[in-house]
This record gives structure tokens, C-alpha cells and sequence, in this order.
């Protein structure tokens, strides 16, 4: 059965917080791994699920929890699909600074000059669940979302790429969305939903 407690192999605030609210209906205490002392594990994988894994199976080793992480960026098709795993570090990896608003000017210095048209994108999140360190059978869902990078952001609300990142079927950016229809539409949303859905059949078999 999914244990009551479980440990985010995350420091992100703005992940606990979505998580926790998608988590809710099954009762699971989400505590973030800065909480327990783990450390950051060294994401060296060359895919998104790679480091999912990496990052879960550190944080359970450490706790001795069962462990969710998840492994997130943007692709966009101009970059070839950059900055892809490479997403919370674009700016850092480019000697442009780090943290979220250098990643979105490192993103728009890179798409200088593409038009509009091509300037398509999608969100990519996939998440790891592991019962303990060493279980052999993780759960792994994922989930994308489409949209375009902007010229300039635009909201005040999300994370990340958030106010950059265009939505034309709701006509604004990710970061002007309320908290509800993020869960709903995002990435991370859907995926959550698939791993909800898993865990729920994992509970109902133990």
C-alpha cells in the first residue's frame, strides 16, 4: 500500500505545492527531502526518466521513505529540443546566472530573431514513484504539454518557464492560469493524474 508519508525529491516550493494539493484525495503527507537532510543527488542521466530515478532512488536510500520525484523542462523545436533535462540550468550552463529568471533570458536570447511561427514548444514531466529504494518495479507515468514560447512574459503567477510559455487554446500563459486549471491542463497535472490512478490500483491490490 502507498505509505501515508511520503518524501519529494524536490526543493522546488512551487512543485511541493502542486503536488500536495494533487496528492490530497489520498490522504498522502508530501515532505519535501530539505526537510529530512537529503541532499540534491547529481542528476547525471541524459533523460528526463534517467534523473527521476536517480533523484527518487537518492531520496528513499536517504529516508528510508517511499519517494516521488519528477523530472521536468521545456522542449523547444527552434533549440532542437533545448533546453530539454538541461531546463533549471539553461542560464547557469550558459554563464548567463541561475534561477528562473535568467532561465527565461536565456531562453529568449536564444530564440532572438525566430518568428512566431516557429517558436513551438511543449512542457515534458515525468514522474518516478518508488516504494523504497531498491524496488525493482517504479511506477512511471509522463505527460506533455503544448504551447509556444513568447517574446516577452506575461502573468504573475507558476514557475519556471511559466510566464513565457504561450497557451492558444486558453489564449493566455501558463502563469496567468488559476491554480485549479494549471492541475487540470499542465504537464505535471496530467501526469499526477496517471500516478494517482497507479497508486490507487497499488493500494487496492495490498
Amino acid at each position: 500500500m502507498p505509505a501515508s508519508s511520503l518524501v519529494l525529491a524536490s526543493g522546488n516550493a512551487g512543485k511541493l505545492r502542486e503536488f500536495s494539493h494533487l496528492l490530497a484525495p489520498l490522504s498522502i503527507d508530501l515532505i519535501p527531502q530539505g526537510q529530512l537532510g537529503v541532499s540534491d543527488a547529481d542528476e547525471t542521466g541524459l533523460t528526463f526518466v534517467e534523473n527521476a530515478l536517480i533523484k527518487a532512488r537518492h531520496a528513499a536510500h536517504t529516508t528510508g521513505l517511499p519517494a516521488l520525484a519528477d523530472d521536468s523542462g521545456i522542449e523547444v523545436d527552434a533549440l532542437s529540443g533545448e533546453p530539454g533535462i538541461y531546463s533549471a540550468r539553461f542560464a547557469a550552463r550558459r554563464q548567463q546566472g541561475q534561477g528562473d529568471d535568467d532561465n527565461n533570458a536565456a531562453l529568449l536570447a536564444a530564440l532572438e530573431g525566430v518568428p512566431e511561427a516557429e517558436r513551438t514548444a511543449r512542457y515534458w514531466c515525468v514522474l518516478v514513484y518508488l516504494r523504497h529504494a531498491e524496488d525493482p518495479v517504479p511506477i512511471i507515468v509522463q505527460a506533455s504539454w503544448e504551447g509556444r514560447v513568447l517574446n516577452a512574459p506575461a502573468g504573475e503567477g507558476g514557475f519556471g518557464y511559466d510566464p513565457l510559455f504561450w497557451l492558444p487554446d486558453q489564449g493566455m500563459t501558463a502563469a496567468a492560469l488559476d491554480a485549479a486549471t494549471k492541475n487540470r491542463l499542465s504537464h505535471r497535472g496530467r501526469a499526477m493524474h496517471q500516478l494517482l490512478d497507479a497508486l490507487s490500483e497499488l493500494r487496492e491490490r495490498t
